[in-house]
């Protein structure tokens, strides 16, 4: 199953840099901070120093890719005939897609903030699920245009029903740790927030929507850096944002990523199973007018299917200057169809946790969809909202 082979993969990374599974494996969101912040640039060989006490988890795993304990897509995902992906004929060639992105959060306020960015200065975007928001432990949201269901909800008629209702959607999960206390994106002070993203990592979350309001995003303590045709933005929690006035079926698009080099970069994630795809345009002329930008010089888009979020990969204009980690994103989340008799009870926490980490120190979850349909049936909400509302006013289904 893939979750033995992403633990033999981890042990054998582990081997090779003399440590142990356990100190890999991140064990709570300080822990994977602290290892992002701890990244270090390597040479283009991405040789082990044998020397040095302690390795970035980049050069482990990094180590673990290029020396052939990594696997390739083939044998990470089952084949069609015997696992597929739901039921949606639009994940009927694939096996894993790329359903979501999972956001740190350390301050309360911040995190009520990025929920209203997103809510109200993007239309169509609702919070779809919550856990936990009532208690005094970590708390969940997940944000997003449409169900995340893998399969037809019942209530979606053809052709009737707008795509806001049909399945396979996209999310924002922002995951608040009130037990951090290192701040992982801090504010600048005054009225307006003009605090740039930390880290450079990420260039933008791209999202494709049939309207956005600037005052929104600068009321919820966004930091908008211009506005001239399509907007780019910092979210109150610390990710860059870019939008633009389109149609989409999903509007969540894809995570443009800078790279050392964007050919090292589409070599990893080709080996987890994303491949080149037509880049994704929001608006019919496709670049060609003043209100959407084509696609990058030199820029590679990947994905696993060309019908879910996608990762676009650009070449980093200070190519001699290392790629600083964006701490706020905690990981990529691909969801991937398990195997006949995988057992997705017996998942933990520690399971979901990042398995990998791109050449830009991207972290990279796998999940299973039956653990992600359970998660949605525990979590998600009666009627999504549309707009932020205090959390005594939001009731699950279970």
């Amino acid at each position: 199953s893939i979750a033995k082979v992403l633990a033999a993969a981890t042990c054998i990374s582990s081997e090779v840099s003399g440590f142990t599974p356990s100190s890999i494996r991140p064990s709570s969101s300080s822990r994977i901070r602290a290892e992002l912040e701890g990244v270090k640039q390597e040479s283009d060989a991405d040789t082990c120093n044998t020397d040095s006490k302690l390795q970035s988890r980049r050069s482990i795993l990094h180590q673990c890719l290029t020396t052939g304990a990594a696997l390739s897509a083939a044998q990470l995902f089952p084949s069609s005939a015997s696992a597929a992906l739901g039921t949606l004929p639009e994940f009927a060639d694939t096996n894993a897609i790329l359903q979501s992105l999972t956001i740190d959060v350390t301050d309360k306020q911040q995190y009520d903030d990025t929920i209203a960015f997103f809510t109200s200065a993007f239309d169509g975007m609702k919070i779809m699920r919550q856990r936990n928001n009532n208690g005094g432990g970590i708390k969940d949201t997940w944000l997003g245009f449409g169900p995340e269901t893998l399969s037809t909800p019942p209530d979606f008629q053809l052709p009737v029903s707008s795509f806001a209702m049909y399945g396979g959607h996209a999310s924002i999960h922002l995951r608040y740790d009130p037990f951090a206390t290192a701040p992982l994106y801090k504010r600048s002070f005054g009225e307006f927030n003009n605090e740039p993203a930390p880290g450079d990592s990420i260039a933008y979350l791209q999202l494709g929507v049939p309207q956005y309001r600037i005052s929104k995003m600068v009321e919820t303590g966004g930091n908008v850096i211009d506005g001239y045709g399509w907007v780019n933005a910092v979210c109150p929690a610390g990710l860059p944002i870019r939008s633009i006035v389109g149609i989409r079926p999903d509007p969540i698009m894809f995570l443009a990523v800078n790279c050392q080099d964007v050919a090292t970069s589409e070599e990893f994630y080709a080996k987890l199973g994303f491949v080149r795809q037509e880049y994704p345009y929001a608006r019919p002329n496709q670049g060609q007018g003043q209100f959407e930008p084509p696609q990058p010089k030199k820029s590679v888009y990947v994905a696993p299917s060309p019908n879910s979020m996608g990762v676009l990969l650009l070449q980093n204009k200070k190519r001699k200057k290392a790629v600083v980690p964006n701490p706020v994103l905690r990981s990529l989340n691909v969801i991937y169809a398990p195997q006949d008799g995988e057992n997705d009870a017996a998942i933990s926490p520690e399971d979901l946790d990042p398995k990998f980490v791109d050449p830009s120190s991207i972290p990279v979850s796998f999940i299973p969809s039956d653990y992600l349909e359970n998660e949605i049936k525990k979590t998600e909400l009666a009627e999504p909202v549309s707009a932020f509302q205090p959390e005594s006013n939001l009731q699950t289904l279970n």
